[in-house]
């Protein structure tokens, strides 16, 4: 909606919305907000300076729900800090869009699976073993799935939405199997493949590596080197090794960018491009340091 600009009237008929404590009617505005994407986010910075006490209450929560500065701040604290943890970028990414979730539902979530998957090892089991069993329950008794009819739904690429629907997209559905593995002893490490995405093993002398979106089949070294030829250009080895945890955030952002364009929705295109070049800058001080 770049570029929309409202009618006197429309933007009255959205301010007296703003005065309803109806939750059904505030709900409703706030999609239609998120649907007028800049002309949505300037009605309220205008009601903001209206000098209406009550009006500009309301207008500054929509607006926090539309833009969540405070967590978008708190993700770009993160990627400055050089301090990357897989589980916890994953939940400051959620709360750029999503800050009203709690973090530790998602983790009491993994933590059920995991618990699940322990209890169905028969031990000492090797690797391979212990992950058809997080097969078993990852996708049989949970239900997880690549949303293969809708790709491009933004929801694919945040944490907690994946776990709320049991769908995603390559790279998160790899991201929950790697969080569960932590949880039952089991280092697995990400595995980014152009435009793909893998579960590595590379300890006791094990290689092997997990695809997630096709319900956890495994793939040899040569397979997955199949999979990066046919995606992109002649693979060398050292595209089958573990990609770093900025990187792999970087790369949903990079998602999340490219799907918000898609969509038509500027100001969270921007928001994430905005993100990976964060990421880009910070590696660039870091090097240069």
């Amino acid at each position: 909606m770049i570029g929309q600009r409202l009618t006197k009237e429309r933007e009255e008929a959205l301010i007296q919305l703003m005065d309803d404590d109806s939750p059904v009617v505030q709900k409703a505005l706030q999609r239609e907000l998120e649907r007028l994407d800049e002309a949505g986010a300037a009605l309220l910075k205008k009601v903001l300076r209206s000098g209406n006490r009550i009006l500009e209450e309301h207008a500054r929560l929509l607006l926090e729900e539309l833009q969540g500065p405070d967590t978008v701040k708190g993700f770009i604290r993160f990627i400055r800090s050089l301090n990357y943890e897989l589980e916890t970028g994953c939940l400051l990414l959620n709360r750029t869009i999503y800050p009203e979730i709690e973090s530790a539902d998602s983790c009491f979530f993994l933590d059920a699976i995991g618990a699940r998957c322990r209890e169905l090892f028969v031990l000492p089991g090797s690797p391979l073993e212990k992950c058809k069993v997080i097969n078993r329950v990852l996708f049989h008794e949970y239900g997880f799935h690549a949303n293969k009819d809708n790709l491009d739904d933004p929801q694919n690429n945040f944490l907690n939405q994946v776990i709320e629907s049991r769908k995603g997209n390559p790279t998160t559905l790899s991201i929950v199997y790697i969080l569960i593995a932590q949880r039952c002893g089991l280092q697995l490490e990400p595995v980014i493949l152009s435009d793909h995405f893998l579960a590595g093993h590379f300890q006791e002398n094990e290689t092997f590596y997990i695809d997630a979106s096709a319900r956890g089949a495994f793939r040899s070294p040569r397979e997955a080197r199949k999979i990066f030829s046919a995606a992109n250009s002649k693979p060398e080895n050292n595209h089958l090794v573990p990609s770093p945890v900025g990187e792999v955030l970087c790369h949903c952002c990079q998602n999340l960018a490219r799907i918000y364009s898609l969509k038509n929705n500027q100001g969270r295109a921007r928001l994430f491009t905005g993100f990976v070049q964060e990421f880009e800058a910070t590696y660039r001080r870091h090097a240069k340091s």
